[in-house]
């Protein structure tokens, strides 16, 4: 039983090769070695650290294990240990570890000198700690832990999905690959490697993914956060290190939108080297080529990460080239002097732009899905955003987080935009120019606190948000010409029809808090509570143009319209979590939801869809219960959930009115799209991802190998319960597919990986009027439902050292498939997916 000791069973996680049954002859060589080494000390560099506890006294006892050199230091009874740095190290990992302690973690510097390091006791009663040994297998759905920094996810359903296990299309931001195993998203998918994301789940519209609260390491990057919470700039995938995604019940800590919260997390500095260079250059189908490059390292006490990555492609059909410049650094501080103290900043830049093939009738696309009759459509994207971070810890068990971020972006449209998808772009006439300029700062600060309550452990979080926006929006008549020029040509037209100039300048002030209660040692609760205050104005003028029945002007109005929305909201929400033991977890959550509307949508004039001027904000309510856990080779996650929407935002099929000259409404015998508040919807079902470890290596093999399988399911009904619009209630909701299903194969031996992915969704509707496909539509392509449809794709890697080799098939089976159906840009009309298409990278890490 000795040989099993604490010390032992430690260094074996930490991935020492002490053999029990040698340890004895182990120290004696150590010994051995450090008496024959002494010749060449003078060459090494050393550091004495003391080990204290909370209360200054030396621990005995310590073992401090150095993870670059794999040598174990013993402090015996003095709480000091000498650790050594050989060439060519300066910064080493050490664990250090002393029997009723906390085992801790932390990089030290040769040039940093002497330091002391605290350690903290173990306390008694364990109820809120879960050991886990280290797993072998390489997971690439996990989730988060109960506490991560200053947040808390207790009884929420959250997602983390770890890049460095997929074996996927990262080069082009494959968003149905990447997200295979995350329950439940509807993706709408666009042919410009991944440059935006749009998801949706749960009934959620996929555009722009606006109906998540996305952050990139916990700020903000989406336009406006409540007024136009449209989310342009996407990370590269390349880039990151995880994907978080946490259901409905995020809104309490992060905002308040319906579908939970996305954050994007970059990778880290490399703090065991100066400087760390990858690079990774990718070619593929229809003059598709990507360059991503990064460096990272660290230097003394400053770290650093970034990286530059460049996009071009024509795409897959004619008039859809895009080009793409993306720049990212990060760079940290954290004094010897001050340990417990970091403070990082973060600047990121996208310049984008991409000439958009327009959308397509039903008859058009089933003729030629690769066709296109649109060539004056252009897109572009300007997107700088700055993080300031400041993290404390007072003590092990409080520590505080300050975060001070800012975007300064545009968006710019123009093109000619036709209700009529059918239409042929005249030359000579102006096109449609829309210009977003987002000017926006925020700050967030947390502090989050252990303590004992009674004879349990309890932790508090608490958290003050202000954010201000500045926006701006402007529409009006473009140049004629086919060209990328996005100035405003109201000289050469003035009476053209959809003209306006807006500011936004909204204000929000959040303060919200959360607090897990353990009962007992497997239960806990957390209640918690977002108290919001919003102001949302409005300030500028739009034309109106009065036609007659043969659609000619004749009449041309300038309106002013300011308008100011002030308004409180207090949300609530319950989290249970119930750990049977450490690989089985029963969980349960209710938390209220809030969705602002958007007055940039509001005062946007679109040809194919108008919206009601009476516009509200919507509210309900998101729960979830269910189970996660391990048994043998199994992994299981199941939960049924519920959304309620209050004035749930949609569109409806409406016929178009007109205003004549004598304020008369008249039909024009068109139909359009109505959006505004369709009525209270209910979506219910159950979610479910299965995981089988069929393969794994066993223990003495010489060769890894592994075989994983996959099912993610995804099974939802949903109805329009109440709605004033005759012929909605009882309807579905728009962008639910019944089913939702995807699985796969990961497989590996050697350096060698590989996976194979299929994806599978039933029929959905995209309007409130359940309107069905008409094949032999020809003129809107607006209109309809979309088809079901099944796709698949190929993904293989190969490591040798410092070289990467990936390669692939996107769309295996040449699927000819549609995902969405544009109102506006990049349509309006039915947009393709890309069919079958191939790539291959060639990287490199020194």
């Amino acid at each position: 039983m000795a040989c099993r000791s604490f010390t032992q069973r430690t260094i074996r996680r930490a991935g020492a090769q002490v053999q029990c049954n040698s340890l004895r002859k182990a120290i004696f060589l150590y010994l051995m070695l450090l008496v024959t080494s002494s010749a060449t000390a003078v060459a090494q560099t050393t550091v004495e650290l003391t080990i204290v506890d909370t209360a200054a006294v030396t621990v005995s006892g310590v073992e401090v294990f150095a993870e670059e050199t794999g040598e174990l230091y013993n402090g015996g009874g003095s709480g000091r240990v000498v650790v050594e740095f050989p060439e060519p190290y300066d910064r080493i990992t050490v664990t250090v570890f002393a029997a009723g302690y906390t085992t801790r973690q932390l990089m030290i510097g040769a040039s940093e000198g002497d330091r002391t390091i605290t350690l903290s006791p173990l306390v008694r009663d364990l109820s809120s700690v879960t050991v886990v040994a280290e797993a072998r297998r390489r997971e690439a759905l996990t989730r988060l832990r109960a506490v991560e920094g200053t947040a808390i996810y207790a009884g929420r359903k959250t997602e983390v999905v770890a890049l460095e296990a997929l074996t996927v299309n990262l080069a082009s931001n494959q968003a149905r690959q990447i997200y295979g195993e995350v329950s439940g998203l509807n993706i709408y998918e666009n042919d410009d490697a991944g440059l935006q994301l749009n998801i949706g789940g749960r009934g959620l519209d996929p555009n722009r993914s606006a109906s998540f609260n996305t952050r990139q390491n916990g700020y903000d990057i989406s336009a406006d956060v409540l007024g136009y919470p449209e989310s342009y700039y996407t990370p590269p995938a390349e880039a990151l290190s995880r994907i978080e995604v946490v259901r409905g019940a995020a809104s309490l800590q992060y905002g308040t939108q319906f579908g939970g919260l996305v954050n994007f997390v970059f990778h880290q500095p490399n703090r065991t080297k100066k400087v760390e260079l990858i690079t990774r250059q990718t070619i593929g189908s229809y003059g598709l080529f990507t360059s991503f490059n990064s460096v990272s390292g660290q230097v003394g006490p400053l770290g650093y990460y970034g990286f530059y990555n460049y996009k071009r492609g024509d795409g897959f059909r004619p008039n859809s080239g895009f080009q793409s410049h993306n720049a990212f650094i990060h760079v940290d501080l954290a004094s010897a002097s001050a340990p417990g103290t970091k403070v990082s900043f973060e600047y990121t830049y996208l310049d984008y732009l991409a000439q958009q093939a327009g959308g397509l009738t039903d008859a058009e696309f089933y003729r030629d899905p690769f066709s296109s009759n649109r060539e004056r459509n252009w897109f572009a994207v300007d997107w700088q955003l700055y993080s300031l971070r400041l993290d404390h810890k007072f003590s092990d068990r409080t520590q505080f987080s300050l975060n001070v971020f800012g975007l300064d972006a545009s968006r710019q449209a123009v093109g000619f935009r036709s209700n009529r998808v059918s239409q042929v772009d005249d030359p000579t006439t102006p096109r449609d120019l829309l210009i977003g300029d987002f000017r926006n700062y925020g700050a967030e600060a947390r502090l989050l606190t252990r303590y004992q309550l009674g004879s349990r452990d309890a932790i508090a979080l608490v958290g003050l948000k202000y954010y201000r926006a500045n926006n701006s929006a402007v529409q009006g008549p473009g140049t004629a010409a086919s060209d990328p020029d996005f100035s405003l040509a109201t000289a050469s037209f003035p009476s053209y029809p959809n003209q306006s100039s807006f500011t936004f300048p909204n204000r929000n002030v959040a303060l919200f808090g959360e607090h897990i209660f353990y009962l007992n040692d497997r239960l806990s609760i957390t209640p918690g509570a977002r108290f919001e205050y919003i102001r949302t104005e409005s300030e500028g003028s739009y034309n109106r143009f009065d036609f007659d029945l043969a659609g000619n002007p004749i009449r041309e109005q300038e309106f002013t319209d300011n308008r100011v929305f002030g308004r409180s909201l207090l949300l609530l929400g319950l989290g249970i979590s119930y750990r049977r033991n450490a690989e089985l977890e029963f969980f349960a959550n209710l938390s209220e939801n809030y969705r602002s509307v958007t007055y940039n949508d509001i005062r946007t004039v679109n040809p194919s869809f108008q919206v009601d001027p009476d516009i509200r904000d919507e509210r309900g309510y998101t729960a979830d219960a269910g189970v996660r856990g391990r048994v043998r080779r199994w992994s299981y996650t199941a939960n049924a959930f519920l959304i309620r929407y209050g004035n749930r935002l949609g569109e409806v099929l409406t016929p178009e009115v007109r205003r004549t000259a004598d304020d008369r409404e008249v039909e024009t015998g068109r139909i359009i799209r109505l959006r505004g508040n369709i009525g209270a919807a209910r979506i219910y079902g159950v979610e479910t991802l299965v995981e089988w470890h069929i393969l794994e290596r066993p223990e003495g093999s010489a060769v890894p190998y592994t075989l994983t399988a996959f099912a993610n399911t995804s099974l939802t009904h949903s109805n329009y319960i109440e709605s004033e619009i005759a012929g909605v209630a009882g309807n579905e909701v728009e962008f639910i597919p019944r089913v939702n299903f995807k699985t796969g194969l990961r497989f590996g031996y050697g350096n060698l990986l590989g996976s194979v992915q299929y994806t599978r969704l039933s029929r959905q509707f995209t309007d409130a009027s359940n309107a069905l496909q008409d094949r032999s539509d020809n003129q809107s392509g607006i209109v309809g439902s979309i088809p079901a449809y099944g796709v698949a794709d190929l993904s293989l890697s190969y490591r040798w050292k410092w070289l990467i080799l990936e390669s692939g098939v996107n769309n295996l089976t040449d699927e000819r498939y549609f995902t969405r159906r544009a109102t506006g840009y990049p349509g309006p009309g039915i947009i393709p997916s890309a069919p079958r298409s191939f790539y291959l990278t060639v990287g490199a890490r020194f």
